[in-house]
C-alpha cells in the first residue's frame, strides 16, 4: 500500500514548512519528498480522520499581535499530496507544540508550551478552524530552575473512548487530566486532576496502549518512561513503574522525545536526544510493565520524533539536527530495529503522520 507522509518541521534554517512524501508499506521504499505548504515552524501536524484535511501547529509567540500562536487548516488533495491552506486561528497560548483531532472531528485540542495551556478548537462543517472555545491556563513550577520555572504542557492527548484529555505538563511534572465535551468544545478539570511524576522528570509525550488499559509518558529531564495503569472508568492514571531510556554507562546530555506503542501492543518505543538512540522496550500485555530489549542508533543527531506506519513493519525516524529522516523494518517478533539504509533528506524534520 502507498501513503502519503506528512512531516513537520522547524523554520528558520533551511526548511520552508510541511513537507510530504510517498511511502510503499509492501517494500519500505520512500520518495518524491517535496514541500507540501509553505509555514512558519508547522513543527507538529495531525490528521483529519476523513483523510483529506490536515491541521499544524505553528510554534511562534506573537501571532496577529497577540501573544499567541496559532493553528492552521489545510484540505488535502489525496491524489497529489497537496496542501492548500484554509484558514488559521490563534492557539490560546504562546509556542503550541502539540495538537489532536478528536475522534468525531469536531475539534482540535492544542498545548502551548510557551504559553503553559491547554485549548479546543471547534472545526467547522468544511473543516476550517474556528476560535477557541476553551483555553486552559496552567500553573505552578517545579525543581528544575530553568525549564521548570513555570508551566509548559508539552502534549494533549484524548482517551481512546475521547472522554478525557491528558496534558502532560513538562513544567510541573504533572500529566493533567481534564474532561472533554466534544459537542461544545469544552474541556474542565477532572478530580483527580492529574497523575504526579518524579519531581524533575519533566513530562513530555504520552501515548495509550491499543487494546489494554496502560498509558505510558516520556520524561524529558530524567531520561525515563513512566508506565501506568488507566482507570478508564474514573479517567485516573496510576503509576506502575519508571525505567531508564539510557543504557548502563551513558554519561552525557539526553533529552528523550517522543514515546509510541506498537500497533501489537506488544513493544514500546522511546527517542533519545544526545544519545541519539530508540530505545525498545516490551510490554507484559497483563500487567502493562515494559523490560528494556535494545537500543537502536537512528543514524543522526537529535531524534525528536519517529512515525510507525500503520502495518507495523516500518518506523521513519526523523533527525532533527542532522536534516534527515530514516527508515527501519520492525521485527514483528521481537520489535528490534534494523535500518534499511533508506534516508530522505527532510530539513528540521520533527513530526511524522502516515495518511
Amino acid at each position: 500500500m502507498q501513503h502519503w507522509v506528512y512531516v513537520g518541521t522547524s523554520t528558520g534554517g533551511k526548511s520552508e514548512g510541511i513537507y510530504r512524501f510517498r511511502f510503499d508499506a509492501e517494500t519500505g521504499a520512500a520518495s518524491d519528498v517535496a514541500l507540501a505548504a509553505e509555514a512558519a515552524n508547522p513543527s507538529f501536524v495531525a490528521l483529519h480522520p476523513g483523510g483529506r484535511l490536515l491541521y499544524a501547529v505553528n510554534a511562534v509567540s506573537d501571532f496577529q499581535g497577540q501573544r499567541s500562536g496559532a493553528v492552521s487548516a489545510y484540505a488535502l488533495d489525496p491524489e497529489t499530496g497537496a496542501l492548500t491552506l484554509l484558514n488559521q486561528q490563534p492557539s490560546g497560548g504562546a509556542g503550541p507544540c502539540h495538537l489532536v483531532v478528536d475522534r468525531d472531528a469536531r475539534n482540535v485540542l492544542v498545548a502551548n508550551y510557551g504559553g503553559g495551556s491547554v485549548a479546543a478548537l471547534p472545526l467547522g462543517p468544511d473543516g476550517r478552524l474556528e476560535p477557541p472555545s476553551s483555553v486552559i491556563q496552567h500553573a505552578g513550577s517545579s525543581v528544575h530552575p530553568t525549564r521548570q520555572e513555570g508551566p509548559h504542557a508539552h502534549s494533549v492527548n484524548l482517551s481512546p473512548d475521547g472522554r478525557f484529555a491528558f496534558v502532560a505538563d513538562l513544567g510541573l511534572d504533572q500529566v493533567l487530566v481534564y474532561r472533554f465535551d466534544a459537542e461544545a468544545g469544552r474541556l474542565a478539570p477532572h478530580e483527580p486532576p492529574a497523575a504526579a511524576l518524579a519531581p524533575g522528570a519533566g513530562p513530555r509525550h504520552l501515548a495509550f496502549h491499543p487494546t489494554a488499559p496502560f498509558a505510558y509518558v516520556i520524561n524529558e529531564l530524567d531520561s525515563t518512561v513512566t508506565a501506568f495503569r488507566y482507570d478508564v472508568a474514573a479517567g485516573a492514571l496510576h503509576e506502575i513503574q519508571t525505567v531508564t531510556t539510557l543504557p548502563d554507562g551513558f554519561s552525557g546530555e539526553n533529552y528523550p522525545a517522543e514515546v509510541q506503542v506498537h500497533p501489537s501492543g506488544r513493544f514500546l518505543y522511546g527517542s533519545n536526544r544526545g544519545h541519539d538512540s530508540l530505545a525498545v522496550y516490551a510490554i507484559d500485555e497483563a500487567s502493562g510493565r515494559v523490560t528494556p530489549t535494545g537500543h537502536q542508533p537512528t543514524g543522526g543527531k537529535w531524534p525528536r520524533h519517529f512515525g510507525i506506519d500503520p502495518s507495523g513493519r516500518w518506523m521513519i525516524v526523523g533527525n532533527q539536527n542532522s536534516d534527515d529522516a530514516r527508515v527501519f523494518r520492525i521485527d514483528t517478533a521481537t520489535g528490534a530495529l534494523s535500518p534499511t539504509g533508506t534516508v530522505l533528506e527532510i530539513p528540521a524534520a520533527i513530526c511524522f503522520q502516515f495518511l
